[in-house]
């Protein structure tokens, strides 16, 4: 008894370690199946002077359950486990002629919590979970016979029977929502044991040639490592990440420039215009602004005037060539807003301009 409530403690204790050093799978609400195979360990018996043990075996389970949404889950689990008997040791003195096999199978109701963690790790969440269950499990013991060094022997031909049977469960869950959304993978740890199970065979002695019948009970305890994958059918998929909304195109400016205290195009500023109004086409503009400019020549109002007549001209040659004069935006800035800044009375060709921008 010592024996298998130690394995249980470390048991648990394994699970709760293995959880942290890895990340937390969104809580299961709705239905789920799950499933997973691995190792089984069925613990040795002592009686008298008799010890068996058994060889590593193999064990399977398959459920169906319920998530609240809250890491509370209930499902129902069928599972089977089988171990082939491997040494009989009597009187300190191992038996010859050991063989048979021992299957079992469970049908158990279990309760488990998902521990809200938060743990992730290159995107998989990481959940540690703990639960228990209790049910019926079936114990058949097959063949199972051995030769005492003495000489005599032992057979068991009625071992099977249904009993009560209860586990605890300790495992953690690595969320694959990034490849199948509602997946994922398991590790656990089970400690699994039946009310004792009644046994009946035949022992004969070697030293009086008798066979006699024999019956009696042994505890049923076991340990697992199983490794498999649950399966939620409700989970969200996630939402499609949303393509990023393209910068908007800078703006582009044009500039067209004038003789000194003139508002007529030159060759040159019809070349720009022209440039400016294909461009307008081909980037397809939301706004074009028309503003006009002049030098620090001359009265503060009659270079409003001017600069005003100068973004007009560029406007109506916009227009010409086939730009929609709703389109702009036109304007005179005088010379309160000099490409180069100047003192009063400077003739500075870069100030006599208009600027076309496109946005």
């Amino acid at each position: 008894m010592m024996l298998h409530r130690s394995s249980l403690a470390l048991g648990i204790l394994a699970a709760g370690l293995v959880a942290p050093a890895i990340s937390s799978a969104q809580p299961v609400s709705g239905l789920y199946i799950a499933g997973g195979v691995g190792a089984s360990w069925k613990e040795s018996v002592s009686s008298g002077t008799n010890n068996t043990d058994w060889n590593v075996g193999w064990t399977g389970v398959a459920s169906l359950g319920w998530g609240f949404g809250n890491g509370l889950r209930v499902e129902g689990e069928v599972s089977y486990r089988e171990n082939e008997f491997d040494t009989l040791t009597r009187a300190g003195q191992l038996s010859t002629g050991v063989g048979g096999v021992n299957r079992q199978v469970g049908l158990m109701a279990n309760v488990l919590y998902d521990i809200p963690t938060g743990w992730r790790v290159a995107g998989v969440g990481i959940n540690p979970y703990l639960g228990g269950g209790i049910g019926a499990g079936w114990l058949q013991g097959s063949g199972i016979r051995a030769s005492y060094p003495d000489g005599g022997s032992f057979t068991i031909d009625n071992g099977s029977g249904w009993n009560f049977a209860y586990q605890a469960i300790g495992g953690v869950a690595f969320g694959l929502g990034q490849f199948v959304p509602g997946l994922s993978l398991t590790v656990e740890y089970r400690y699994y044991a039946t009310l004792d199970a009644d046994f009946s065979g035949s022992n004969r002695n070697t030293s009086t040639s008798g066979i006699s019948r024999v019956s009696g009970s042994a505890p049923n305890q076991n340990q697992a490592v199983l490794a498999g994958f649950r399966y939620a059918f409700n989970t969200p998929r996630p939402a499609p990440v949303a393509a990023p909304a393209p910068a908007p195109a800078p703006a582009r400016t044009f500039l067209v420039f004038f003789d000194w205290d003139r508002a007529d195009l030159t060759d040159r500023a019809r070349q720009i215009i022209a440039e400016a109004a294909t461009n307008a086409r081909t980037v397809r503009s939301t706004r074009i602004e028309v503003s006009g400019h002049a030098d620090k020549t001359g009265s503060a109002a009659y270079n409003q005037r001017l600069s005003v007549r100068r973004a007009e001209a560029v406007a109506a040659e916009l227009v010409r060539r086939g730009i929609a004069r709703n389109e702009m935006t036109i304007q005179g800035f005088g010379f309160d807003r000099p490409l180069v800044p100047t003192a009063m009375g400077v003739r500075e060709p870069q100030n006599r301009r208009v600027e076309i921008v496109l946005r």
